[in-house]
């Protein structure tokens, strides 16, 4: 079993802000599969599964809020034993234009909580990752701009760019996460 994991807050207050674009790219691959999302309270998650060839994949939003995602990522970890070696975190980057994304199979937090979180509770930094791009940020606090919805002249980039964040997600885990940086990192 495999695990997608979308970072985010949870709530309608949070919905469509650039903190969420984890959120949106597993609805995204939800969506696309005529899947539904069900709470699991024990796990700390929304999760769905997935048939991919020969794969079930898991998609999961935690519901512990940004600042405890590793609580859930662990827990459904450990629950469906499942390797660090086949999970995928996707998350939002402010040092990415949005329109970009980037894969990582290892390295520090950059800042994210969501990230600081996971790591602490994996006990490892050698985890992938996939990026979405919400830059470039004004001269606000990235505090309060990655909590400000997108802006509907970026609503078109957005749509865009979460299709391309779903295929990408699916073919890391069918490819390996050197092909993916080959493919997807521009």
């Amino acid at each position: 079993m495999k695990l997608i994991t979308g970072l985010g807050n949870i709530g309608e207050k949070y919905l469509f802000t650039r903190h969420n674009a984890g959120f949106m790219a597993v609805d995204k691959i939800a969506l696309d599969n005529s899947l539904e999302f069900r709470e699991d309270k024990k796990l700390k998650s929304l999760i769905t599964k997935l048939r991919h060839n020969a794969d079930d994949i898991l998609l999961v939003k935690p519901t512990t809020f940004m600042n405890l995602s590793g609580e859930a990522v662990s827990a459904v970890m450990n629950y469906y034993k499942i390797d660090v070696k086949d999970i995928l975190i996707i998350y939002d980057d402010i040092s990415l234009d949005l329109g970009r994304i980037r894969f990582r199979a290892n390295g520090s937090d950059g800042g994210h909580n969501g990230i600081k979180s996971i790591i602490k509770h994996l006990g490892t930094k050698d985890f992938n990752r996939l990026k979405i791009g919400i830059g470039p940020q004004p001269p606000i606090p990235s505090e309060a701009y990655v909590l400000q919805n997108f802006t509907k002249e970026q609503m078109p980039e957005l749509k865009n760019i979460l299709t391309k964040t779903s295929e990408a997600a699916l073919f890391a885990l069918d490819n390996g996460i050197e092909k993916a940086q080959n493919n997807y990192n521009n």
